[in-house]
C-alpha cells in the first residue's frame, strides 16, 4: 500500500514494480509516487492476473508538531482520488516545481563546494513527468564515486540540516486532506512516528487529524518501533482511523523488499468503502 517507481523516486518503471509486486506474491499493490500520478497508466496496463491495483498519490505536507516549536515535514498517502479534481491537479504540479527548483539548488550549492555534480547531469535522471528529488542527486554523487549507496548519501550529505539542505514549500496536511477528500479519496498518514528519519509530530497531532478527517495511520513501516507501533494502533482504534501497512519500497533506492510489511484485507475494504473517485483495478 505505499510503493514508488521512477515517475518519482523509485528504481523501477512502474510495469517492472507491478512485476517485481507479482514475483513477491503480491495480490493488492498500490503506487503512490510523490506528487504525481504519471506512474498510473504504465501501472494499470502491467497488470498481472490475480492482482489489483489501488491507485494513489504521496503527497509532500507540513505539520504543527504538537509541542509549538516549528512545524515538521509529513506525508500523506492519497488512495482512490479522482486525479482530474482541480485542487489536486494544481497542487501536484506546484509541488513537482517545487521538487525540481529545490533538487536544482543542492545541487547548485554541492558543486560550489566542489563534488562533481551537476545540475543538468542529475536532472536527466529524472524521467519526464516524474517528481523530482533528493534520491536523483543521491543516485549522482554514488555514480561519480563520491559515496557508496544512496543510503550513505542521505546519511553524510542530503539530510535534513545538512549544509546543503533546501527547503521547500509544502501542503499544510489539513489542506490535503480537505483537497483529497473532495477529489473522493481517502488520506493515510505516512510514517508518522519515523523518528530514525528526523523529528515527528506529538500523538496529539493525529487526533486532530482523525477530527479533521483523515481516514486512517500507517502503522506498520520499516522505520517503526514495536512501541510506536502499539501506540498508533492503539490511538487509531480509540479514534476510528483504518490501520494499514507497507514497506515503502522504492527499488534499489533502498533495502527494505516489497511486501517486508502489509496490510491487512479488512483494513483495506474500509479504505476502498469510503473512497468515491477513482476504483481499484482488477486485472
Amino acid at each position: 500500500m505505499h510503493t514508488h517507481s521512477t515517475a518519482s523516486d523509485g528504481t523501477d518503471r512502474p510495469a517492472g514494480l507491478v512485476a517485481a509486486a507479482h514475483a513477491a506474491g503480491v495480490e493488492v499493490l498500490a503506487i503512490t509516487d510523490h506528487d504525481t500520478t504519471a506512474g498510473w497508466a504504465e501501472a494499470a496496463d502491467a497488470l498481472r492476473p490475480g492482482m489489483s491495483l489501488v491507485r494513489g498519490s504521496e503527497f509532500s505536507c507540513v505539520s504543527a508538531t504538537g509541542r509549538g516549536d516549528r512545524p515538521v515535514a509529513v506525508h500523506l498517502l492519497g488512495y482512490l482520488f479522482d486525479p482530474q479534481h482541480p485542487a489536486v491537479r494544481a497542487e501536484q504540479a506546484r509541488l513537482r516545481d517545487e521538487r525540481g527548483t529545490r533538487l536544482r539548488r543542492i545541487t547548485e550549492r554541492m558543486a560550489a563546494d566542489g563534488y562533481p555534480v551537476d545540475v543538468d547531469g542529475v536532472m536527466a535522471l529524472v524521467p519526464a513527468g516524474a517528481s523530482a528529488g533528493r534520491p536523483h542527486l543521491a543516485r549522482a554523487l554514488v555514480a561519480a564515486g563520491v559515496v557508496e549507496s544512496v543510503t550513505e548519501a542521505f546519511a553524510k550529505l542530503l539530510y535534513s540540516g545538512s549544509p546543503y539542505w533546501v527547503p521547500k514549500a509544502d501542503t499544510p496536511v489539513e489542506t490535503a486532506i480537505e483537497m483529497i477528500t473532495a477529489a473522493g479519496g481517502v488520506t493515510v498518514f505516512a510514517h508518522a512516528l519515523a523518528r530514525k528519519r528526523g523529528r515527528v509530530v506529538e500523538p496529539s497531532r493525529i487526533v486532530e487529524l482523525a477530527a479533521a478527517g483523515l481516514t486512517g495511520v500507517e502503522v506498520d513501516h520499516p522505520d517503526h518501533s514495536p512501541e510506536d507501533r502499539e501506540l498508533l494502533r492503539r490511538l487509531a482504534g480509540e479514534h476510528g482511523l483504518v490501520t494499514t501497512g507497507s514497506s515503502d519500497y522504492h527499488g534499489t533506492n533502498k533495502v527494505t523488499p516489497l511486501a517486508a510489511e502489509t496490510t491487512d484485507p479488512e483494513s483495506l475494504e474500509k479504505l476502498v468503502a469510503q473512497a468515491t473517485g477513482v476504483p481499484v483495478l482488477h486485472a
